[in-house]
């Protein structure tokens, strides 16, 4: 049985095709440019908590990586024994910072930034200091908080 007439031509049909098609590719595009343009907004916690087995052991002069929300933090402990817990994000283009345990620094590859062991700017394009996390205890637990923050657990 063949139509006789038919409400949608071959041209309309191939338009509103590629009309859909250029629309999905702008849609896509317009969001993977946001992304790139606000990578973490909205990602940061107020605190985490962890096993303080897995972190209090670790030697001097070293630090140990921690999920702080979709970013990377550090567990840090300094020569004498301190510790401290910080943001491992450079804060200039937020690229992941490394310890360079033998020059008490760390450093950011993306564009050669340096920070001294207290997380102050010294050398390349990082504006400011990195963030320090304030840390506590509760039994077994060890809690990371962004400064000023007070993190009261349920008791179970």
């Amino acid at each position: 049985m063949k139509i006789a007439y038919s409400l949608v031509t071959r041209r309309t049909f191939l338009n509103a095709l590629f009309g859909g098609w250029l629309a999905a590719f702008c849609g896509g595009s317009f969001y993977a440019l946001l992304k790139f343009a606000f990578p973490t907004l909205g990602k940061e916690p107020d605190f985490v908590v962890l096993k303080i087995a897995d972190f209090m052991d670790i030697p001097p002069n070293s630090v140990k990586p921690f999920a702080w929300g979709g970013q990377l933090g550090l567990f840090y402990k300094k020569q004498n024994g301190s510790t401290y817990a910080l943001k491992g994000v450079c804060t200039h283009m937020e690229c992941n910072v490394t310890y360079k345990p033998e020059d008490k620094k760390f450093y950011c590859a993306c564009h050669q930034g340096w920070f001294d062991e207290d997380g102050k700017n010294i050398a390349g394009p990082p504006p400011k200091p990195l963030e320090f996390f304030d840390i506590t205890t509760e039994g077994e637990k060890l809690i990371v908080a962004k400064k000023g923050i007070k993190v009261e657990l349920p008791k179970a």
